[in-house]
């Protein structure tokens, strides 16, 4: 007789291997944690990976002082739940100090690059969990799983280094640091479709609702202090949901009636567009606004 895992089996046996990995490997790893759903399954299958012992990793958020309510909430309400630590790096702070300055468009997520990349040099984190996942965006694309970043935490997609067998190589020196992706081969589908089987809950932002937007570059923003709507922008309230949840300067809703795993599991597999490219006006700034970005030390 033979066996074999089925495809979430095998992406989370995949997943559970790279955590394991990295608590053997690295020092002072942490998790990146926003509430978002790729950063929630990411949690979950650390704790699948350490079960019945706790995660040995603390998480980090870079709030941009923009982020949706219902998201915030939700993080805080896991991490007490856990039993987790959190560290937050405040995009506000940096603005209140002078070190950073508001875009003209209102819009935080390009900014996010400097709280985040200190926050891991103060706390010497030597490797740094992101939930970013190839299908997303073509940039993404082409990291490893193991990614190294240098002493100032900029990526070299020349430095890429070879992952063959699932063999990862985390040797790193002193100042520098690895990002690492269990997600890597996980589709915005595959993702879904583990919450589904797992029952992980969400935060109710991802399903179809009532919200009051306005319309801005073919998007869907919510109204905010951020700086939207402006005078010749209309806001109205329709059903929509959100297939990925950042800054709300630069999210945007999807038209909806998707109310149930079931739905959002239908919607998702019949749709042609990945998520950021539907709903992501910061990967819209150019081209290459993606790759530009985690050159300088973004995820």
């Amino acid at each position: 007789m033979t066996f074999s895992l089925s495809h979430l089996d095998a992406l989370e046996s995949e997943a559970v291997h790279i955590f394991r990995e990295v608590a053997g490997e690295f020092e002072r790893p942490v998790i990146l944690f926003s509430g978002g759903k790729d950063s929630i399954v990411m949690l979950h299958l650390a704790l699948k990976a350490f079960a019945p012992a706790p995660v040995p990793f603390s998480l980090l958020h870079v709030d941009t002082g923009h982020n949706f309510p219902e998201v915030l909430e939700y993080r805080d309400r896991t991490v007490e739940k856990h039993g987790l630590r959190l560290h937050v790096a405040s995009v506000q702070d940096y603005i209140d100090r002078g070190v950073l300055r508001e875009r003209p468009d209102g819009t935080r997520n390009p900014l996010q690059t400097l709280p985040l990349t200190e926050k891991i040099q103060a706390e010497k984190f030597d490797a740094v969990f992101g939930g970013g996942r190839r299908d997303e965006e073509k940039a993404r694309a082409k990291e490893r799983v193991f990614s190294l970043r240098d002493e100032f935490s900029q990526w070299d997609p020349r430095r890429q280094r070879p992952e063959l067998w699932n063999l990862y190589n985390g040797r790193h020196a002193p100042g520098e640091h690895v990002r690492v992706f269990p997600l890597s081969n996980w589709t915005e589908l595959d993702v879904w479709q583990y919450i589904a089987r797992e029952g992980i809950e969400l935060p109710q932002i991802y399903f179809a609702h009532y919200r009051e937007v306005f319309n801005r570059g073919g998007m869907w923003l919510t109204a905010g202090e951020w700086g939207g709507p402006k005078a010749d922008e209309t806001v109205e309230k329709r059903q929509v949901r959100y297939r990925t949840v950042g800054d709300m300067s630069c999210t945007g809703a999807v038209d909806s009636d998707a109310t149930t795993l079931d739905d959002v599991i239908a919607e998702i597999a019949a749709s042609r567009l990945t998520e950021r490219g539907a709903t992501r006006a910061d990967d819209k700034l150019s081209e290459a606004a993606m790759e530009d970005r985690k050159r300088e030390g973004y995820f």
